[in-house]
């Protein structure tokens, strides 16, 4: 983990990190796998190091942001880099492996750091690279980043959606920056409702 972030813990269905200065709620009956998640960006990282990403080092294709379709499967990927960015928090409606017919929500809370985007002074730049990767796997723009006030802190959201068979899967991204981090709080669900609750679990300041 990087060394100088807390990683936070889930207590009684909270997840509290007071480094950053939130908490997050975390529905009952829902699974944890964020250390699965690192482990699993890790390894990828590791394979990249061997064949040349024609991403190259920077950009889109390393922010933390939708990589995986699915109902399925891991909906995120952070750049891979344990030193550069880690997932805090996932936790999803049920195992990302488990096959089911709706949208398996979920809570990803993730940072990279700053330097790893040269010239990132707000947020709202943070979504340039986010908005890129979640075009790219589908992701329909609905709202552009707008600034948004959750209790003290003004942040940043953007919202997407995407079809997927005859369900729509509705994704929302909260980020800041904090301790020379970009994080990004990201939620999906399968109606507008169900998102706006899950962000609502979000408080800062706790």
């Amino acid at each position: 983990l990087v060394a100088d972030v807390d990683a936070g813990t889930v207590v009684d269905g909270v997840y509290r990190n007071r480094a950053l200065g939130l908490s997050c709620k975390v529905p009952a009956g829902w699974v944890l796998r964020t250390e699965e998640m690192n482990v699993r960006e890790e390894s990828e990282s590791n394979a990249a190091e061997e064949k040349p990403s024609p991403q190259g080092s920077t950009g889109a294709g390393r922010s933390a942001s939708p990589s995986r379709d699915s109902r399925g499967g891991y909906p995120y990927a952070t750049n891979g880099d344990p030193q550069g960015g880690r997932v805090l928090l996932a936790a999803f409606s049920r195992p990302p492996d488990a096959k089911g017919e709706d949208v398996n929500s979920s809570i990803v809370i993730a940072i990279e750091k700053v330097a790893t985007y040269p010239g990132l002074k707000e947020a709202a730049q943070y979504f340039g690279p986010l908005t890129e990767v979640a075009k790219a796997q589908g992701f329909i723009v609905d709202e552009e980043p707008y600034e948004i006030e959750m209790g003290m802190k003004v942040v940043v959201r953007a919202d997407f959606h995407k079809d997927v068979g005859t369900r729509v899967m509705r994704q929302s991204t909260v980020a800041f920056l904090a301790q020379g981090y970009a994080v990004s709080i990201t939620v999906i669900g399968g109606t507008e409702d169900e998102v706006e609750e899950l962000v609502d679990g979000v408080v800062f300041g706790k």
